[in-house]
């Protein structure tokens, strides 16, 4: 075959493939993780379209075709290689890329179950602290006199600092405890969602009122002080992670109510896999939210100052983390 009739027939494929290797050589878990079609040409299809460009080269060199032609072809085979056989990251580094990247994103793809989960929570929680301050008797309405005698007793300005002193050992006793307490609300709240999300709706609207009459309660007798000065290191990696489990948690739901086109076992295993990975994030939130709460928000020597500013400033990282992460990485290319 002459080279002209050669290049011809086989250029717009080099084209292709050299517009797949520009798009994903700055990102290699890209490449890997990707299964989205560049230009027409599936990611899947690689591996054999990389043999047939060795078959070309292997061709055009028999053939005795110009060294354009062969050194295109070779450098093309030589990109294709490194891209394709690349060894995979280890294991720390694709864990950090997930909760750096993907796990924003993911997030952020359930937008419409965000943003119902959280009005879910945060309303009846803000609602409930305001009503409590203007009738103070209907934090009894809500919660036994035991439980808000309990709260009162653990947050009393006058005990607070020996309340909140503990030692080393303590320390490590109440850390196991609040990740087991907090991965279980948690958990709770995602995996109710197969209730129809009714379970999810339950959990969501139960926390956020519980949240907001013990607030209120202690904001109104006066002990609002040490209790606030407790749950500002902590509350922004725990209850962003209830908001997203809550989102969770709705998309099963909403896999079960309106499966959409897909068969309704398709879509909840769809929303499972997806709930799955969410599920490792907040977990991730979750224990980092128990080590602040058992290391740092329980130090009484800690100035006021101090800690409200660090904790506006996870505030702020844990927000920015959600809406800025993995973007300009998306697997578009």
């Amino acid at each position: 075959m002459r080279q002209d009739r050669f290049v011809a027939r086989h250029a717009e494929e080099w084209d292709a493939f050299e517009r797949w290797l520009d798009a994903r050589e700055a990102s290699p878990r890209r490449a890997r993780a990707s299964r989205r079609s560049w230009d027409g040409l599936p990611d899947e299809d690689l591996p054999s379209r990389y043999r047939r460009l060795c078959q070309q080269l292997a061709l055009a060199r028999r053939r005795g075709y110009s060294p354009q032609v062969t050194a295109r072809l070779q450098g093309l085979m030589q990109r294709g290689h490194n891209l394709l056989y690349r060894p995979p990251p280890p294991p720390w580094r694709r864990a950090l890329e997930f909760l750096l990247a993907d796990f924003p994103r993911l997030v952020r793809a359930q937008r419409g179950c965000l943003w119902a989960s959280l009005a879910l929570f945060a309303a009846p929680m803000v609602l409930l602290f305001v009503l409590v301050q203007v009738w103070p008797e209907l934090a009894y309405s809500v919660l036994s006199p035991e439980q808000l005698a309990e709260m009162e007793s653990m947050y009393d300005p006058a005990r607070a600092e020996r309340a909140f002193a503990r030692d080393g050992q303590s320390d490590m006793q109440m850390f196991g405890y609040y990740v087991w307490n907090n991965v279980s609300i948690g958990f709770r709240t995602f995996a109710s969602g197969l209730l129809a999300g009714v379970g999810t709706i339950f959990v969501l609207l139960f926390n956020g009122t519980f949240f907001g009459v013990i607030a209120g309660h202690l904001q109104a007798i006066g002990h609002g002080g040490p209790f606030w000065r407790f749950v500002v290191g902590h509350s922004a990696p725990e209850l962003t992670a209830i908001v997203i489990a809550g989102a969770g948690g709705l998309r099963l739901g909403l896999a079960l109510v309106a499966p959409g086109r897909l068969r309704r076992v398709d879509a909840l295993v769809e929303a499972g896999r997806e709930g799955g990975r969410l599920c490792l994030g907040i977990l991730a939130m979750l224990v980092f939210a128990a080590f602040v709460e058992a290391f740092w928000s329980s130090t009484g020597a800690i100035p006021d100052p101090l800690r409200f500013g660090v904790g506006g400033g996870l505030w702020l990282l844990v927000l920015l983390w959600l809406w800025r992460g993995g973007r300009g990485r998306s697997h578009a290319g």
